[in-house]
């Protein structure tokens, strides 16, 4: 497989573990509250707010790329606010972050939600009532019940961030060095002659990392099961 792949290549799978890291890393915090709200909170609009954040899940890709060009790129609002403040994203690896960010924000709320409605709530009341604020209650009761869910979120976040094609190409373009994650690399490969065994190549070191975050998703998820089973 090494002979398959070159320096160019090898960067690509590289930049798609960098974007992929920091695309979850950012959204994680921001998913465990959104799915805490979702799953435990009453509050007007709260159904628009649940389509709202599962809306990349049902658009096109290529659509929510557009929409992230509209806002940050040169003309748009949020771009020229980042453009006053010395920072760019458009064309850029930190837009491939923020476009896999939000394609994965969904499957991590869901993922995370769902194991927050399966924490029993009399716990958390029980915790209440002995004079444990919401936010200790949050972090002793619900988030360590909830860590099996949040580990599921976090690994699904990561493999849709380190697939995610629609929206980064449109957003960002397919700029080797720069902006060519793994699946635009496989995609331009198989756009010239030849290229089939490169784009077999990081196929394969693709199938590897998605095989190996999900060997230690399941390996994490035991641990965890088996401690709160021995407390």
């Amino acid at each position: 497989m090494t002979g398959w792949l070159g320096p160019a290549e090898w960067q690509a799978v590289a930049l798609s573990l960098k974007v992929a890291f920091w695309a979850t890393l950012l959204s994680l915090p921001l998913a465990i509250f959104v799915s805490h709200a979702l799953a435990r909170w009453e509050f007007p609009g709260k159904q628009f707010a649940n389509g709202l954040v599962h809306l990349p899940l049902i658009l096109p890709p290529v659509v929510t790329g557009y929409l992230l060009l509209l806002t940050f790129g040169a003309t748009g609002l949020g771009g020229r606010f980042l453009d006053a403040l010395g920072v760019s994203i458009a064309f850029q690896w930190t837009g491939a972050a923020l476009a896999s960010a939000i394609m994965g924000f969904p499957l991590m709320v869901r993922a995370i939600r769902l194991s927050i409605e399966a924490v029993d709530q009399k716990l958390e009341q029980a915790a209440s009532t002995l004079g444990a604020s919401r936010l200790r209650v949050f972090a002793t009761i619900t988030l360590p019940l909830a860590l099996p869910g949040i580990l599921t979120g976090t690994i699904l976040g990561f493999a849709k961030a380190m697939g995610e094609f629609g929206a980064t190409i449109t957003f960002v373009s397919n700029i080797p060095g720069q902006t060519q994650t793994l699946p635009l690399a496989i995609y331009s490969f198989l756009q010239v002659p030849g290229g089939e065994s490169a784009a077999l190549g990081l196929v394969i070191v693709s199938i590897v990392i998605a095989m190996a975050a999900l060997v230690l998703s399941e390996v994490f998820a035991r641990r965890v099961a088996k401690r709160m089973e021995g407390t």
